[in-house]
C-alpha cells in the first residue's frame, strides 16, 4: 500500500471538452499496475537469466536477459511466465549488439517425483503447523462460554422498535423504558431507557407510518433464592411513549403503552395499542393543536400498574384516556441457566422456580394436548348417547310393529 499512487481529490475538468488525463490505459506496464492496484498481495518472485553476450565477453549488464519468471504469492499460487513449451515451438530471443544472434530455448518442468515418506513427511510438517495456529487461536478466544451462578438465570433481549403507525400528527419519536421486578438486577453500566430518532411518517394504505428500527439490548439476571417456590416471578416490562414535533418545536404525546418481554427464548414480533389521557371539551383539544405537552403521565409505570404501588386495588376512576395508535417491537431472547443442562433435576417432583421456568413451553403443549384429549373424549361420550338413543328408538318401533302384527 505504500506504494498506491495517491490520486487528486478534485479534477479539473472543463467544460465541453475531454479531460487530459487517460482514464484507461489500454496497455499498463509493470511499474503502472504495481504503482496503482490497490490490493497489495505479497508475492516472492525468481528469476532465471542468460547471459547471452558473445564467447570472451561474458559478465557485461546489457548482455544479460530474463529467460523466466517464477511468482509465488502468499496463497501458495505458483506462477510461471513463460510457461512450460512441452508441445509448443521453441522461445526466441534477439540479441541487441552489434553482432544479433538469434537464441531459441525451450522450459521443462525436470523435477524428480516426489517420494511418498517426503509426502507423508510434509503433510505431517503442515499437519503440525496447523495445529499450533489452532491452539494459538484457541488461547485467544477460549473454547468455554461464562456459566452463570447456580441460581441464577441470564436473560439476553435483543430488540428493535420497527414501527409506529395511526397516530395524529407527524415526526414521531418514541421514548422506552425498562421496569425491572424484584429479584432481577442488572449491571450498572446498562442503560434501562432511551429515545428513538425523530421519523416522519409515509401513508400506506390508510395509515400513517413511521418506520424507526432502533435496536436496543439489556442483560438481565433473576435470583430465585429470595422467589417462594410455589410462585413464578414477574417478568420484565418495557414502557414506551410515542411523543410528536413540528416546526414550531411544539411537543404532543401520542400515546403510552407497555410490552411485557417474552418468558420463551427465540424471536417474536408483538404489537401494542397505545392510548393518552384527555379532558373532554373543545378548549383542551385547542389548547393541544396551539400550545402542545397537554395532560402527560409523570410515571410511565402508571399504563400499567405502578411499582410504587402497595394497595390491594388502584382505582382510576374519573381517569379518562383515548386510543391512539399502535406500536410495533420485535424482540430475540436468549435465556441461560445451569438447571437447563441437567435434564435429571427436570425430573424430580420437587422444582424451584428456574425449572419451573424452563418447562414453561412444555407445559403448554402438555396442557394443549390434555384439552385436546377432553374434548375428543366428550365428542365421543356425545356419539355414543345418541347411538344409544338411536338404538332405544329402533328396539321400540320393532316392538311396537310385532304387535301390530
Amino acid at each position: 500500500m505504500s506504494h498506491v499512487r495517491r490520486r487528486r481529490q478534485e479534477r479539473r475538468m472543463m467544460e465541453g471538452k475531454v479531460p487530459r488525463s487517460r482514464i484507461i490505459t489500454w496497455q499498463p506496464t509493470e511499474e503502472f499496475v504495481r504503482n496503482n492496484h490497490v490490493l497489495n498481495n505479497p508475492v516472492q518472485t525468481m528469476y532465471i537469466m542468460g547471459d547471452l553476450g558473445p564467447y570472451g565477453k561474458l559478465g557485461k549488464r546489457e548482455d544479460e536477459y530474463v529467460l523466466c519468471t517464477i511468482k509465488v504469492d502468499n496463497n501458495g499460487v505458483l506462477s510461471i511466465r513463460p510457461d512450460f513449451s512441452g508441445s509448443k515451438p521453441a522461445y526466441r530471443i534477439e540479441t541487441e549488439g552489434e553482432k544479433k544472434d538469434l537464441w531459441l530455448y525451450t522450459i521443462n518442468n525436470v523435477s524428480v517425483t516426489v517420494q511418498k515418506e517426503d509426502q507423508e513427511r510434509e503433510k505431517n510438517l503442515f499437519k503440525d503447523l496447523y495445529n499450533r495456529h489452532k491452539d494459538y487461536l484457541h488461547t485467544l478466544v477460549g473454547e468455554e462460554f461464562e456459566i452463570p451462578p447456580i441460581g441464577t438465570l441470564q436473560l439476553f433481549v435483543n430488540g428493535e422498535i420497527v414501527s409506529a403507525q395511526g397516530f395524529e400528527y407527524d415526526n414521531l419519536y418514541v421514548q422506552f423504558l425498562l421496569e425491572l421486578p424484584d429479584n432481577w438486577f442488572c449491571s450498572s453500566r446498562q442503560q434501562l431507557s432511551g429515545v428513538t430518532q425523530t421519523c416522519s411518517t409515509k401513508v400506506e394504505g390508510r395509515e400513517n407510518v413511521a418506520y424507526f428500527s432502533y435496536p436496543f439490548n439489556f442483560e438481565m439476571t433473576l435470583r430465585s433464592e429470595d422467589q417462594p417456590e410455589d410462585t413464578l416471578p414477574q417478568w420484565p416490562v418495557l414502557y414506551f411513549g410515542v411523543h410528536s414535533s413540528d416546526f414550531w418545536q411544539r411537543h404532543r404525546i401520542e400515546g403510552y403503552g407497555y410490552i411485557r418481554i417474552p418468558d420463551s427464548p427465540g424471536s417474536c414480533t408483538l404489537t401494542c395499542q397505545t392510548w393518552r389521557p384527555i379532558v373532554p371539551g373543545t378548549v383542551a383539544e385547542m389548547r393541544r393543536f396551539f400550545v402542545g405537552g397537554f395532560l402527560e403521565l409523570e410515571d410511565m409505570t402508571y399504563t400499567r400498574t405502578p411499582s410504587t404501588f402497595k394497595g390491594e386495588r388502584l382505582s382510576r376512576f374519573g381517569f379518562r384516556t383515548e386510543t391512539t395508535g399502535t406500536v410495533t417491537v420485535r424482540f430475540h431472547c436468549i435465556q441461560q441457566c445451569r438447571s437447563f443442562l441437567d435434564s435429571s433435576m427436570a425430573r424430580k417432583k420437587s422444582q424451584n422456580v428456574l425449572e419451573r421456568m424452563g418447562g414453561l413451553s412444555h407445559q403448554a403443549s402438555l396442557q394443549s394436548v390434555i384439552a385436546a384429549f377432553g374434548q375428543a373424549q366428550q365428542r365421543m361420550r356425545e356419539a355414543q348417547e345418541s347411538l344409544s338413543k338411536d338404538l332405544l328408538h329402533a328396539s321400540s318401533f320393532l316392538e311396537s310393529k310385532s304387535v301390530a302384527k
